[in-house]
């Protein structure tokens, strides 16, 4: 979230920022600014009974030792009077503190200077485009992955549905071999300098705060309402959490994570979008790889970093790709800045978006207390706490990325050729086999 301490010093600018996002977004700002000088008010009066209280309390001590009985009773009374105020007092301060997190939790990012100004996806800026040649696709790639599953057998849509529904998809054979291929891969390729966490696929409703899942997405999240926990959307909502109210040691960051999960969501607002094959599905895997950043500058080495790892997945997978820096309106709610890749797939003729690298501020780790220790300075004196910035991005999210590689690299017999870097994982096979 934003650091209530900016909204009260620099509101106007803050206003000026959101505004970026779209018309409206900054409304908030006014309120919290609002409630939160009611709130400091309420508090200041609290305080201030509560050393009356202090006050009456020792009186009616020294009443007794002297022998004032009467007096002390009178004195009591105060106290217990005032303790009641006290009491209201308290309880309004933290009605309104509570008041002005759940508007806080509600209020965006602020967006990065360097984020192009926009307002739809139509005002994303393509920053580079890598191995796409639109002639150089022959008439056999231009098959939908849908067709091409259901012809290898290597997907099951029908099936899927009926066991669960629509937008599932389900795996066969060699399909199911590919989509592990292509997670070990990934794996493997960022074990250099990422440490591989299996996470719950359940969290906790904190757990979803701290990276700005919930409350804003509630309706997109699968809900365990008997036990109160969440399917989680992406494995950054758990790695965000695995330093939840803790203290890192500065000298130690940047900490970097990977993981392999399988995400859930709703995608309620699917809507007149295409949701035919994998292009948008319920429950997919992703690899996803995180960072824990001392400042803005490490972070954004962590962002390049992230973005490197991605596209070199792609290349090695033999994928024609671009890298868009997304305009303010339509940048996701708690990120400050996000480059997109997209990958083409010819047999739909689409740019499919298989990877978002996000830097993130300070904001989720606000949200999710985690700060760190400051290397002390030459003088040897340690600095305060500081919070953390967080950098996410996936490597990748797989379902659009089997479409676009069973389109691109199917041969004119129907048969998928195996790219060198899956070989090893898929015991050294040059096409992928019918099941």
């Amino acid at each position: 979230m934003l650091d209530l301490r900016r909204i009260r010093s620099e509101s106007e600018a803050v206003k000026t920022a959101l505004d970026r996002r779209g018309p409206g977004v900054s409304e908030a700002i006014d309120r919290i600014v609002g409630i939160d000088g009611e709130q400091r008010r309420v508090a200041a009066q609290r305080d201030d009974v509560r050393a009356q209280v202090k006050t009456v309390s020792k009186d009616v001590g020294r009443l007794r030792g002297q022998g004032r009985t009467a007096e002390a009773e009178a004195k009591m009374a105060e106290s217990r009077e005032l303790g009641q105020q006290e009491k209201a007092l308290a309880a309004e301060a933290d009605r309104l503190a509570d008041e002005i997190r759940q508007l806080l939790l509600r209020v965006p990012n602020l967006p990065s200077d360097a984020a192009p100004d926009g307002a739809t996806e139509a005002d994303n800026v393509v920053l580079r485009t890598e191995g796409y040649d639109p002639a150089a696709y022959a008439a056999h790639q231009r098959v939908p992955h849908w067709d091409i599953g259901t012809e290898l057998g290597i997907l099951d849509i029908e099936r899927a549905t009926k066991i669960s529904g629509s937008m599932f998809v389900m795996y066969r054979g060699w399909g199911a071999r590919l989509l592990r291929a292509m997670i070990q891969f990934s794996l493997d390729r960022n074990a250099d300098a990422y440490e591989e966490i299996r996470p719950p696929t359940l969290v906790r409703t904190e757990t979803m705060i701290s990276t700005g899942h919930l409350p804003k997405f509630d309706e997109d999240a699968y809900h365990v309402e008997r036990d109160d926990l969440w399917a989680i959307p992406t494995a950054e909502v758990p790695l965000t959490s695995l330093h939840r109210d803790e203290v890192l040691d500065g000298a130690a960051l940047p900490l970097r994570y990977t993981a392999h999960t399988s995400c859930f969501r709703r995608e309620a607002g699917s809507a007149g979008k295409d949701t035919r094959g994998l292009l948008r599905t319920h429950e997919f895997d992703k690899v996803e790889l995180l960072a824990l950043a001392a400042d803005e500058p490490a972070a954004i080495a962590c962002q390049d970093d992230v973005l490197a790892r991605s596209e070199a997945v792609l290349q090695e997978l033999g994928l024609a790709y671009r890298v868009l820096d997304l305009c303010t309106g339509d940048l996701g709610n708690s990120a400050r800045r996000t480059w997109d890749i997209e990958a083409y797939a010819p047999g739909v003729d689409m740019w499919l978006e298989v990877s978002s690298v996000s830097w993130f501020g300070d904001y989720q780790a606000r949200r999710a207390n985690i700060r760190y220790r400051p290397v002390a300075g030459p003088d040897g004196k340690a600095k305060s706490n500081e919070v953390c910035h967080t950098v996410n991005g996936s490597a990748m999210g797989w379902p659009r990325t089997v479409a676009a590689y069973l389109e691109t690299h199917r041969q004119a017999d129907g048969r998928i050729a195996v790219v060198d870097a899956l070989r090893p994982y898929l015991g050294g096979i040059e096409q992928l086999p019918a099941n």
